[in-house]
């Protein structure tokens, strides 16, 4: 197998991308369920309208066309607007890694999974114990994604206890970038750090315009304060990324009978609104900004008040709200694979195995939160047990190929009655294709699991997991590079030394 490659001197047309399966095979919402969905979405704007406490988004708006008033922030945006920003929306985005085989194209139906978060606790690998999460596990949980196969695309899951708010945000991409050459993506906390780390990815991709052609970095910014009032700070954030071009998700969770009705498909109707709002912002600030549309709706568990994010009904929800990503023709970022258990146990396994699953079936772009995630932080045994649940998940949406080969009609007649398929070269040619093989699962007879040791999938997870942090490499970034980046910038992270 060909190693990895530098990213420098592809072009953005190039095939070089992650396999992206084609889903959309479950629907929640029937087409008439969906366009009610957006009509409603459409009058909220028109008729109920949002809070902007920022001037400059207010202006926007209005010069875009939406009526302001009788507050100074009150916003209430016509159809009209929404259409306009919808024509100039990319239905395709594209979020390169460093190594160019590792790019991913946000489109149609194609579904990609990946990580997510912004937890403050990892469950440490080898005590077992929760701790504050530090620098170093963000590059190290970033080497073990890039050595995990079936994930695509490196959120920073953690943020560094470890590292001053005014260092947090180039460090955390700095420390990323240097541990996979898949796409990584991130928030950052003031509008002066979206420049600082352009600039700083920048002299890793060989120029401004370089990184622009091929954007191996992108932005979170959960802008939206539901229900329907934008965050002050994070909106500056957005319009400061929108401006320099690059890809942005736009995130926001409307909560079940919180911040949001009680029912799913007001819940929808809501954060679909809340998401048209945010995408006409980026296109009047810049037409034509890859914008991700990132409705994440969210469930508490109403006996106890508490955030329930491992609930069947989040699972359902952030399912069919992808269809109302395409039924717009934007791309989608949203969660599954997310669970309430407090370790990598069963509970964790049939909440990710189901969040995931739906959320792929159901065609979503960009999973994120489908590895490493527990309830209270992250774990790195987490990210090989959710590797493998991500891969069975992609196993089923590439579902049944039917034609006049797989249907082996001549095969059977060969073999006719009594007959054995082992040893025929159909069986050879199609069982690697057909058949998907795990790393992690024990699929060995009980005998030879006991004198393996008697390995729960948890403890083999983790020794996994230090196997690929001990020996994995990701694709180098050039010294000259990282010597620059360190007289540059306040680097706390040093890639020579782990």
């Amino acid at each position: 197998m060909r190693g990895p490659i530098s990213s420098r001197g592809c072009k953005k047309g190039d095939h070089m991308a992650r396999q992206g399966f084609e889903g959309g095979q479950l629907r929640f919402l029937t087409d008439k369920n969906v366009a009610e969905i957006h009509e409603t979405a459409l009058r909220i704007l028109e008729d109920v309208g949002l809070r902007v406490p920022l001037p400059e988004a207010v202006e926007a708006y209005r010069g875009g066309g939406a009526r302001v008033g009788p507050d100074p922030d009150a916003v209430r945006i016509p159809v009209t607007m929404v259409e306009a920003a919808l024509r100039s929306t990319p239905p395709k985005v594209r979020l390169c890694g460093r190594d160019a085989e590792q790019d991913i194209v946000l489109e149609g139906r194609k579904v990609y999974a990946g990580t997510g978060g912004a937890e403050i606790h990892v469950l440490d690998l080898e005590t077992g114990a929760l701790r504050k999460a530090t620098l170093l596990d963000v590059a190290r949980l970033a080497r073990l994604v890039d050595g995990l196969p079936y994930i695509d695309f490196y959120i920073r899951p953690v943020e560094a206890q470890d590292v001053s708010p005014e260092k947090l945000d180039v460090n955390k991409y700095f420390a990323s970038l240097c541990n996979t050459g898949k796409h990584v993506m991130g928030n950052v906390y003031g509008v002066e750090k979206v420049a600082e780390v352009i600039e700083m990815a920048s002299l890793i991709a060989g120029g401004r315009e370089i990184l622009r052609e091929r954007p191996f970095i992108s932005f979170i910014t959960s802008w939206m304060l539901s229900p329907l009032k934008l965050n002050r700070e994070v909106t500056a954030i957005l319009m400061e990324v929108v401006k320099h071009g690059f890809p942005v998700a736009l995130s926001s969770v409307a909560i079940l009978g919180l911040t949001s009705p009680m029912t799913m498909a007001g819940n929808l109707a809501l954060t679909h609104a809340e998401q048209l709002s945010g995408i006409v912002l980026a296109q009047l600030v810049r037409p034509g900004t890859p914008v991700v549309y990132g409705g994440c709706p969210g469930v508490i568990d109403m006996r106890t008040s508490t955030f329930s994010p491992g609930s069947i009904e989040r699972q359902i929800l952030n399912s069919a709200i992808s269809q109302m990503a395409q039924h717009i023709g934007v791309t989608n970022y949203n969660i599954g694979g997310i669970t309430d258990s407090k370790l990598p146990d069963i509970q964790a396994g049939y909440e990710k195995g189901a969040g995931i699953c739906l959320t792929a079936l159901a065609g979503s772009n960009y999973i994120h939160h489908a590895a490493g995630r527990i309830k209270d932080g992250v774990a790195y045994e987490q990210y090989v047990i959710d590797n493998e649940i991500i891969g069975m998940a992609k196993h089923a949406v590439k579902g049944i190929a039917v034609s006049e080969e797989t249907l082996a009609f001549r095969v059977i007649s060969e073999v006719g009655p009594g007959g054995s398929f082992i040893a025929q070269s159909h069986t050879v040619k199609h069982f690697r294709n057909e058949l998907f093989f795990p790393e992690l699962s024990d699929r060995n007879e009980r005998t030879a699991w006991e004198a393996k040791g008697s390995l729960d999938g948890r403890e083999r997870a983790r020794i996994e997991a230090r196997r690929i942090i001990e020996t994995h490499r990701p694709l180098p970034i050039p010294e000259n590079s990282i010597r620059e980046i360190r007289e540059r910038f306040d680097i706390v992270y040093d890639p020579f030394q782990d």
